[in-house]
């Protein structure tokens, strides 16, 4: 199985800026590759350097933004039934949309969602038309189960969040009993026949990560990030995605360096025997 690192620069409706992200993590990418082929010594990253495909869908004019999530989801099902796994590397949060779309009314696949917000937003300030704070609630079909890490919100009601998550994790409850949540996500994910982990980069707190355009504090470490995602991995795991990735306020390319490492810290579990 490849892996297709698709770059999605979408930005509109919010989180404008992230766009750049993208297009920072596809260069970084590129150049690890073309590092890794011009290295003659072994490496590990010899594993998946052969294994690995990067493309990326453009925003420079006006139609492509007016077909977006028919473009993305034609992308993600292209990957899907090449039998590739996907690493969906998105601007804001709501490009990840094109991806729900297509695992809509599939309950074969569980989605672990890392978010410091739960995008159902539905309060009387905020639009109902689509944005990033609740483009779930515009999902072309029955929403996958989703199972939220992470999350830090005061607001919600349980009833409203139940509707559209299988389950809410805070980042509270999270710190509170860390042993037990791995072991939960561990299980959860053993039984499902297909995973596919959705990763907003606002899970992580600004101290660790400043590089997003809406931080939350009381987030996650780099560590408890890491933690999770090693209970959750598996050959089950058919894509990663990534977003809110906002250059423009990292700090000496400390959170740049968190990403590329851990693409290639999860590529290396793909294809390291």
């Amino acid at each position: 199985m490849r892996v297709s690192v698709t770059g999605f620069p979408f930005d509109l409706f919010g989180s404008v800026g992230s766009r750049a992200g993208v297009d920072l993590l596809m260069d970084e990418l590129r150049e690890v590759l073309a590092d890794n082929r011009r290295e003659r010594a072994p490496t590990r990253a010899s594993a998946y350097t052969g294994h690995l495909q990067l493309r990326e869908l453009t925003f420079d004019t006006l139609p492509d933004y007016q077909d977006w999530r028919a473009r993305g989801r034609a992308a993600v099902r292209k990957t899907w039934q090449q039998g590739d796994c996907l690493f969906w590397l998105a601007g804001n949060h709501l490009g990840v949309l094109p991806v729900y779309d297509e695992l809509a009314d599939r309950t074969d696949t569980l989605v672990i969602q890392l978010d410091a917000h739960l995008d159902i937003h539905n309060f009387s300030d905020c639009t109902s038309e689509l944005s990033h704070g609740n483009f779930l609630l515009h999902c072309a079909g029955k929403l996958p189960p989703i199972w939220n890490v992470g999350h830090r919100d005061l607001l919600l009601p349980a009833g409203h969040v139940a509707n559209y998550y299988q389950a809410a994790i805070s980042a509270a409850e999270l710190f509170d009993n860390e042993l037990a949540v791995l072991r939960k996500l561990t299980k959860v994910c053993h039984k499902a026949k297909q995973v596919f982990i959705d990763i907003d980069c606002d899970v992580l707190d600004p101290v660790h990560f400043p590089a997003v355009g809406q931080p939350v504090p009381f987030g996650l470490s780099t560590t408890t990030l890491l933690r999770i995602l090693n209970a959750i991995w598996s050959e089950r795991v058919i894509g990663l995605a990534l977003s809110e990735f906002h250059p423009a306020h990292d700090q000496h390319d400390r959170s740049l360096a968190v990403l590329v490492w851990l693409l290639e810290y999860l590529l290396l579990k793909r294809f390291e025997k």
